[in-house]
């Protein structure tokens, strides 16, 4: 395994030192597995399994130096984003798993602007802590999660405007999904995704989010924000019906997977506080069948 890094661009070039984060392919395929790579995802021919395992593995490294990195994680996204620079210049990156994304992006015309917003994304979490509203918080997720769709379907081939903007419905919707499920662990690293303004409605204090089960006031907030969720999935669900191939099997397991963490969702009746609530696999099985059927009506 490679253990190089990028050094700072003040220095006007690239040093070796150890990383700050694993980028071994053994650590990522283990943060794969740990957050329940989608089913549908599996099954897909070789080829497809290998570009999207690419680019998420990029995507692992970016999250965990926004979130986990010692040091000054500020410097070290932008570090590791002037190193991302060098996939589209035709110079070898410095990080051994940006050298495995080359091929992706000339074979697949992969776009760096996506890239780009997840580091924005990173970056806005070294100084936001909570968002005042609904729409503050929506976007940060045009950061942190609109570009993972938009990469998804440059995969396949597939993201045409309109296909975007729905990609966009969806992505977001997993995303909020994915901070309801772990307020807990959020707070326990110094971020709020719940709106202020939503909390000041529910009647819902930081401090509830430190105790080790949920009041009332915010099961109550945790059932209306996955109802808002859910809305937004449902309306970007659409757009399976406008893919085809691979794709669609593709985009239809991640809808799947946040339906099932809706159900999950509610199934705790929004207790978030005493284990983060996961979709069942048979949830998510079954829902990606009847999207599939319902697509082709």
């Amino acid at each position: 395994m490679n253990q190089q890094s990028v050094s700072g661009p003040a220095s006007g070039g690239f040093t070796t030192r150890p990383p700050p984060v694993s980028t071994s392919r053994d650590f990522l395929r283990q943060k794969e597995r740990a957050e329940n790579f989608p089913v549908a995802l599996l099954v897909l021919p070789r080829r497809f399994r290998r570009d999207l395992r690419r680019i998420y593995q990029v995507v692992r490294v970016i999250d965990e130096l926004g979130d986990s990195a010692p040091g000054d994680r500020s410097a070290l996204l932008t570090e590791f984003g002037a190193d991302l620079r060098r996939v589209w210049t035709g110079v070898e990156p410095r990080a051994a798993v940006l050298r495995r994304l080359v091929p992706t992006v000339q074979s697949r015309r992969i776009s760096r602007r996506p890239f780009e917003q997840l580091i924005e994304a990173n970056l806005v979490d070294q100084r936001a802590t909570e968002y005042r509203s609904w729409g503050d918080l929506l976007h940060y997720c045009s950061l942190s999660a609109a570009p993972i769709g938009r990469l998804v379907l440059e995969v396949f081939g597939q993201d045409s405007t309109g296909r975007q903007e729905l990609s966009d419905q969806v992505c977001t919707a997993l995303q909020l999904l994915e901070h309801w499920q772990d307020i807990a662990e959020d707070r326990r690293a110094g971020r709020i995704y719940l709106p202020r303004q939503d909390m000041d409605r529910f009647g819902v204090q930081p401090q509830h989010l430190d105790a080790g089960t949920a009041a009332p006031e915010l099961r109550r907030l945790v059932g209306y924000e996955t109802d808002r969720a859910s809305e937004l999935l449902d309306s970007g669900g659409a757009l399976v019906g406008q893919l085809g191939g691979w794709a669609r099997l593709a985009v239809a397991g991640y809808i799947a997977g946040g339906r099932a963490t809706v159900r999950a969702l509610r199934r705790c009746d929004g207790d978030v506080l005493v284990r983060p609530p996961r979709p069942r696999r048979r949830d998510v099985l079954l829902d990606l069948v009847t999207q599939l059927r319902i697509s082709r009506e």
